[in-house]
């Protein structure tokens, strides 16, 4: 019951309240990112949802698109921009993905999306994530989120499939405020993204 249908329903009236209350911090950030970024305060991409449909994801844009003599762009730490990085270090990247969980493309909590070019790279066990709605934060978020390896990852994401549960997502939604006030797990040690999976790291 809660998994099937009150667990969208929470979704759908959180998502609805959030960006409601959440209005004003969401139009200065886009006011900020759309100077930082030259016109381009928001980030799209594709990425595989419930049953590996895909849809895009919306994020407020924390890299500007600057590039080399080449025409290649900047390494990611060259590109973060100084608001991009504390929109990065809050989290507050995450907050128009609350459009995709009113669309119903994306849950408040599950296994967060990732590159369309991972499905290959799944075996049958992590190939499981995409069996609920992937979320903006999730169990693997809580437990480690990109200081973690991507085995790891997959494990705490499997775990979440098969542990879903109404308590289990009020634990992972009230620690989620914990992490990110500690700003604990953004990224791996010496880097500003996590690295890519290769289908065996």
């Amino acid at each position: 019951m809660y998994k099937n249908y009150i667990k969208r329903l929470i979704d759908f009236v959180a998502a609805f309240l959030g960006l409601l209350i959440l209005s004003p911090l969401f139009i200065i950030v886009t006011i900020g990112l759309y100077f930082a970024n030259d016109g381009k305060p928001f980030f799209f991409q594709a990425r595989p949802g419930l049953k590996e449909q895909i849809f895009k994801i919306i994020k407020f844009k924390t890299m500007n698109d600057k590039k080399d003599n080449n025409g290649n762009l900047l390494s990611d730490a060259e590109r973060l921009t100084p608001i991009g990085s504390f929109v990065r270090k809050t989290s507050l990247d995450e907050l128009p993905q609350l459009i995709n969980v009113l669309k119903g493309d994306m849950s408040l909590i599950g296994p967060r999306p990732l590159l369309p070019q991972y499905l290959s790279l799944y075996n049958q066990t992590q190939r499981r994530r995409h069996n609920v709605r992937p979320g903006i934060t999730g169990w693997a978020q809580v437990n480690g989120r990109n200081a973690i390896s991507w085995t790891k990852k997959f494990e705490l994401d499997v775990w979440y499939v098969d542990n879903l549960s109404f308590v289990t997502d009020l634990k992972v939604f009230f620690t989620t405020f914990k992490k990110v006030f500690k700003s604990e797990g953004i990224a791996q040690e010496g880097q500003v993204t996590t690295d890519v999976f290769n289908g065996s790291n």
